[in-house]
């Protein structure tokens, strides 16, 4: 395979490396969404009697008086524990999609091909956004498992279930494993785009020397 040929087959595994990124990241802010708006609970069962009908699947019974306050107070509190993890996790996704976007929109305007250094740029970059997701990572579910492991999540799912409502244990809900997953596989998309910009430098370099490159490949 031509020196050429390398560098048409680099572009397009760069690009679909790059779109990956691109995708892992919004699904990661969706997720983190979802586990921003999930703490659910009580919210006012008397004036949601419907609402809390179907989503809870049944009428309301039993929160009232103290109890009613009491949910709203372990609500509150729980929400208080689990909101900064949320947020990071969704400025994090958010980062990223603006990170794996520039990438994508400095390919298609040729600005590697044109100063070749921005691929070792580009590389470094790619590194730390890899190490700084592992840290991110670390974080995201040490700070979780430490609100399900809180007394305000037992105590809370404690008095749902003596009510008879499920659905409010004191374990990562689905979204929340999906964004550690989606995590995990940005940590992949970006050490692996790290090295194919290297490579990407290399053959660039290589044929900046050749007279051919005058119809830059």
């Amino acid at each position: 395979m031509s020196v050429g040929q390398c560098h048409g087959l680099m572009l397009a595994v760069r690009a679909c490396c790059q779109l990956l990124g691109a995708l892992l990241a919004a699904l990661i802010l969706a997720c983190s969404s979802v586990s921003y708006g999930s703490a659910g609970g009580y919210t006012g069962v008397p004036g949601h009697g419907g609402i809390y009908y179907y989503m809870y699947g049944g009428a309301y019974s039993g929160f009232s008086g103290a109890d009613g306050e009491k949910a709203q107070q372990l609500d509150r509190r729980f929400t208080q524990l689990k909101m900064p993890v949320a947020r990071a996790a969704m400025a994090v996704g958010g980062a990223l999609v603006v990170f794996s976007s520039s990438l994508i929109v400095a390919g298609v305007v040729r600005l590697p091909w044109r100063f070749p250094a921005w691929l070792l740029l580009e590389c470094v970059l790619d590194a730390v956004v890899a190490v700084g997701l592992l840290c991110a990572l670390y974080y995201f579910f040490h700070h979780l498992l430490g609100v399900y492991d809180s007394s305000v999540c037992k105590e809370r799912a404690q008095l749902y279930q003596s009510k008879g409502y499920q659905g409010f244990s004191c374990s990562m809900h689905g979204a929340e494993i999906a964004a550690g997953l989606l995590g995990c596989a940005a940590v992949v998309a970006h050490l692996l785009g790290a090295a194919l910009a290297v490579r990407g430098y290399r053959i660039v370099h290589k044929l900046k020397k050749k007279p051919e490159h005058m119809y830059e490949l």
